[in-house]
């Protein structure tokens, strides 16, 4: 059995059991890549993928298992490597994010500017998804770090680390009626037409039981993952926007009038979250410490002491959260 064995099925697995595609990715011949496969198939007994032909149909039962190990094992042999790198050129290495568009274009850019000042050599990679994307990566160690509000704690394998706390606010053309009122109520946004984030974005279940618990159907019209689009739509009179307060921008939005809605809704929590077991480089409690000053590298260390998160959760209990 070979390491790159277990590197070859894990990714055809995460590559919908193409193994071209697979091929394409890791720079291989699709020859090679099926060769291994079936060889390590023969030294184990079973097969890991099902077959129709030439073709993979499906993962099999003894196969789902070996993957869940060889990811496992990957992610070990891969913090052997992080452990080595940080011996040998602690300043170094690379650093990857998954976050939302909200998170990338309204909270990050002078994080990741402050900290590529310091760490010139890291290279910085980030992509963008839904919440359950995001924490998907993460949990499969695709990524090192997901930053997120929603769909985070519904993976109990990532430690999850909250950063900060924003509200959201409601945007509307200067000559909307609710542009003159003082303070708005629940019951008036309900009369109007809602612009506002996609389940599952943002925040948006605070926004949804915010009404549910008035008893009002809010008459929500059009929805989109990215606040800038939500803006525009207002812009277009679709609506009136409810978006995350951290998305106004006072230079750009000056079309815009901004109506505080901390009064109406919840507030809610970005957390960053990564893989248990993760090793978790110089530079890395760095960046967590550029994004959340509390979260300093001996609470990150305490946080990955505790087993349970409801342990992790006490540990957080008297840490006041900055506000956005």
């Amino acid at each position: 059995m070979k390491l790159q064995q277990l590197r070859y099925i894990w990714e055809v697995a995460h590559h919908d059991l193409n193994v071209s595609a697979t091929a394409q990715s890791l720079f291989t011949s699709q020859p090679g890549i099926s060769k291994q496969i079936r060889l390590l198939e023969d030294e184990l007994g079973v097969e890991v993928f099902a077959r129709s032909g030439k073709h993979l149909t499906h993962v099999t039962p003894a196969g789902e298992v070996i993957l869940e190990l060889a990811g496992e094992i990957l992610r070990k042999a891969e913090s052997i490597k992080r452990v080595a790198q940080e011996f040998s050129n602690e300043k170094s290495g690379t650093l990857s994010i998954a976050t939302t568009h909200t998170q990338a274009r309204y909270v990050l850019p002078g994080i990741i500017k402050e900290f590529m000042a310091s760490y010139p050599e890291v290279s910085l990679q980030m992509q963008q998804g839904t919440p359950m994307q995001i924490a998907e990566m993460a949990a499969e160690g695709s990524v090192d770090f997901a930053i997120a509000t929603e769909a985070l704690e519904l993976f109990s394998d990532l430690v999850m680390l909250p950063c900060f706390r924003w509200n959201r606010c409601i945007v509307v053309p200067k000559d909307h009626p609710l542009a003159s009122v003082e303070k708005v109520t629940l019951e008036a946004v309900a009369e109007y037409p809602i612009v506002t984030y996609t389940f599952g974005f943002t925040g948006r279940s605070k926004l949804d039981d915010a009404f549910n618990n008035r008893g009002l159907t809010p008459k929500v019209t059009f929805t989109a993952v990215d606040a800038d689009v939500i803006k525009t739509y207002v812009r277009l009179g679709l609506g009136i926007g409810i978006i995350a307060g951290l998305a106004y921008d006072e230079e750009l939005d000056t079309d815009l009038v901004k109506l505080d809605a901390s009064h109406l809704f919840a507030s809610s929590v970005t957390s960053l979250g990564f893989r248990k077991g993760t090793f978790l480089r110089g530079y890395m409690y760095d960046f967590i410490v550029e994004l959340a000053p509390h979260l300093t590298r001996e609470i990150v260390q305490e946080a990955l002491s505790r087993a349970h998160p409801s342990e992790r959760a006490e540990l957080y209990e008297h840490i006041e959260l900055p506000v956005y």
